[in-house]
């Protein structure tokens, strides 16, 4: 079965050399020419953990953008068997981002909108968020963000669930929204918004499977079922390494198809495996 995966990215020079990550880099033991990898290694790392697809994200904050909407669009464009792009807009700037968006979703390599919370030091439900929730739901494209505690030392507030999404879910009740990198240590509050919200989603981003939170593998196989999706946080974690114990979660086969593929491919209107 192709998998899908739903963070990745193509790592800019300007990006890795941001001074947040050299936690990320030192818990990963990289340094930062370890990640900034040309697209050819990326399709080689998905292919050897049979992975379809990669969804490939923009980056952008305060100071502009650290991975550009353009260059995700160049790096799809290489492959677009095997890529699609989340792009990203500038929260101080909304009628900006209101534009940016409307203007891209007409192509059909892009399948989201990216806002990293942290990066900001702005919550999702942070009224600037408001025109970008808006937009994604006149033009149909999911709001992926970060949900949990941060790798970068930055506050982890910003990801909260409740009551930061919450708020985004009760405002908006037709945007659906994928939260991703698990959420802990929060995931009483993740399994609330599953259970509470249908268009509410989480992602494994970040985690090798064999270190996910046992509540997360419960949630993923219970009432969260088509409900969770596989991601990497690709080049930080490789895909064969974030999927190495799957076949030790004791998961049955449908738990396993929903989160490698299905449910990503529903959300994101992906096509069905090679």
């Amino acid at each position: 079965m192709g998998a899908v995966d739903v963070w990745a990215q193509q790592v800019t020079p300007r990006m890795a050399e941001q001074p947040w990550m050299a936690s990320l880099l030192r818990w990963t033991r990289q340094d930062s020419r370890d990640i900034v990898v040309p697209v050819e290694r990326t399709v080689a790392t998905m292919d050897e953990a049979d992975v379809d697809i990669a969804l490939l994200s923009a980056w952008h904050g305060p100071t502009g953008a650290l991975i550009s909407n353009d260059e995700v669009l160049d790096a799809v464009s290489t492959r677009p068997d095997r890529f699609r792009a989340l792009i990203s807009v500038d929260l101080h700037r909304p009628s900006d981002a209101v534009s940016t968006i409307r203007e891209l979703a007409s192509d059909d390599a892009v399948v989201g909108v990216r806002v990293v919370p942290w990066l900001w030091d702005l919550p999702p439900d942070d009224r600037l968020y408001y025109p970008v929730h808006a937009a994604c739901v006149e033009t149909g494209l999911p709001f992926c963000t970060q949900i949990g505690h941060t790798g970068p030392l930055r506050s982890s507030e910003t990801g909260r669930p409740i009551p930061h999404l919450e708020r985004v879910l009760l405002d908006f009740p037709e945007l659906v929204v994928v939260g991703g990198h698990v959420g802990f240590p929060w995931l009483d509050e993740v399994t609330s918004l599953v259970l509470k919200f249908p268009n509410f989603y989480v992602d494994s981003s970040a985690y090798a499977v064999h270190r996910l939170p046992t509540a997360f593998v419960d949630l993923a196989a219970g009432v969260g079922r088509g409900r969770v999706m596989f991601g990497t946080n690709h080049p930080m974690l490789s895909a064969a390494r974030a999927l190495e114990g799957l076949p030790h979660l004791g998961w049955g086969d449908d738990v396993v198809a929903a989160f490698l593929s299905t449910t990503a491919r529903r959300v994101f209107d992906l096509p069905d495996p090679r």
